[in-house]
């Protein structure tokens, strides 16, 4: 891609883990991508190629053994409120109303009650949870508590905001939602997003482009452009361009996965 006007730039990444019993695991090997401002972007690849420890670098969560992370030209040497992570698990804190939840990393920073309470209301009003802000988490649906929790990391308005497999813990119908409503917030906000998932619909749904890896150790196997026109609708799906970007991206994926397996000759699997 044009390596130009972008708020995150990773650059000859690698990350080797060294294992308990000795030897060692490279988990991604000179890895190199770019995210634009208000781009949207997903990471998807065969199982272990790496996609979550990425975004996990990106985070500041994990320290790359070779390699830069920028963003917006500064290095990303730990984690940061410039950077708002979704994980897969709610994370949310169970001892806090959804209020506090929303407010957590506000007081953090030190902000006034009375702004904390404005931008928390400004943000549960975004993912549709205006009226819940006293109950606590227990109380709520897996649906509505990954949106307290996309809620709460959006509230500290960050630079970007990182996605790891966010509804993959949702029943089908749940996840169908929570992507309308994504794609929904994401029309509203145009926040710079970089989205891991397995689920090829999913980020074909959601994105302006596509990275795919390759099996472990994870490098970018190609980039695949997502032209399919803003705003986006779920029934952009049933169409002709969706299904051949699905085809394609299904492809890339399989590729690796036969490979790994050492199957690339057998077509008919």
């Amino acid at each position: 891609m044009v390596a130009q006007n972008l708020r995150l730039a990773i650059r000859g990444l690698s990350v080797v883990f060294t294992r308990r019993r000795g030897g060692s695991v490279t988990a991604v090997e000179n890895l190199s991508l770019g995210v634009r401002e208000e781009e949207f972007v997903s990471i998807v690849g065969p199982s272990g190629c790496g996609k979550s420890t990425l975004l996990r670098i990106v985070a500041g969560l994990i320290r790359p053994t070779s390699g830069e992370v920028m963003l917006d030209d500064r290095p990303v040497e730990g984690p940061g409120a410039d950077r708002g992570m979704v994980f897969q698990s709610y994370t949310l804190f169970p001892w806090l109303t959804v209020q506090g939840n929303v407010e957590f990393g506000l007081r953090l920073r030190g902000r006034p009650p009375e702004e904390r309470r404005e931008i928390a209301h400004r943000y549960l009003d975004l993912v549709g949870l205006r009226g819940t802000e006293p109950a606590y988490p227990k109380e709520l649906s897996g649906g509505m508590q990954q949106r307290v929790a996309i809620a709460r990391a959006m509230a500290n308005e960050p630079a970007i905001l990182l996605m790891d497999e966010p509804f993959g813990a949702l029943d089908a119908q749940t996840r169908s939602v929570m992507q309308e409503l994504l794609l929904r917030v994401w029309e509203q906000t145009h926040k710079t997003v970089l989205f891991v998932t397995h689920d090829i619909d999913e980020a074909i749904l959601l994105s302006d482009r596509i990275y795919v890896m390759t099996t472990r150790p994870g490098r970018i196997k190609t980039e695949v452009a997502v032209t399919l026109p803003r705003p986006r609708e779920v029934s952009v799906m049933d169409t002709p361009e969706f299904i051949a970007l699905r085809q394609r991206v299904h492809g890339l994926i399989r590729e690796e996965t036969l490979r790994v397996l050492g199957l690339e000759s057998r077509d008919h699997l």
